[in-house]
């Protein structure tokens, strides 16, 4: 994916989080967006697993979900190297940038909590009480692992989706690539990787196999 932004020519480029979790190879995540000097957020499971607490904050419909993100975590925990686990605590928990008069925050979940999930389907309401304490143009969150683009009182709302676990039954990563100039605009960028590689590898280190089976369905 990354190959991917270069060709765009774009700067800046941030990461909202969530570095390690569900996938087979933490540590070549972590390492690769440490030598990228990519500004990047916390996620949820970049606190759990950085900080060794065996909780990630995530909420679970069902029994299986849970006792399945658990044993992620735990072996996520246990993979992930002590110099990894040092970089993941030292991430910030939101970002903000002014940049061509816009001006622009960046969080994992929501600006007030690190895991709580802004769905696209949120009520305007409460998006309203969540935004309005900041004075901002653009908020680019993640956590949902679905993307959208929302606009409340001109405030834009983008989520930018998934590298690793979709959840919108698209088993490409996707990021978003947002282009400044008199306004603010959103293109949702979709990437192939091979899929059945990762899904295999997700087997034989024994994460869970439903995450390999989300993996090949965009998590349908």
């Amino acid at each position: 994916m990354l190959v991917d932004i270069r060709k765009q020519d774009v700067d800046p480029v941030f990461c909202l989080g969530d570095l390690v979790g569900y996938g087979p190879r933490p540590n070549e995540v972590v390492e690769t967006l440490r030598e990228s000097n990519i500004p990047t957020i916390m996620g949820n499971y970049d606190d759990g697993v950085g900080f060794e607490s065996c909780d990630c904050g995530c909420a679970y419909l069902t029994e299986e979900d849970k006792e399945n993100g658990q044993r992620s975590i735990d072996w996520s925990t246990k993979m992930t190297t002590s110099m990894n686990k040092e970089f993941l605590r030292g991430l910030l928990s939101k970002i903000k940038v002014e940049y061509k008069g816009f001006k622009f925050l960046f969080v994992h979940g929501s600006p007030r909590k690190i895991n709580e999930y802004l769905y696209e389907d949120r009520p305007e309401g409460s998006l309203r009480r969540i935004l309005e304490p900041f004075e901002i143009d653009v908020l680019l969150c993640g956590h949902t692992h679905k993307p959208y683009h929302r606009i409340i009182d001109g405030v834009q709302i983008i989520n930018d989706g998934s590298v690793g676990k979709p959840k919108d039954g698209d088993p490409r990563a996707c990021y978003a690539l947002i282009n400044v100039e008199d306004e603010v605009s959103v293109e949702f960028r979709r990437v192939w990787y091979p899929v059945e590689k990762v899904t295999q590898e997700i087997i034989e280190a024994g994460i869970p196999a439903a995450f390999a089976r989300e993996l090949r369905t965009g998590g349908r």
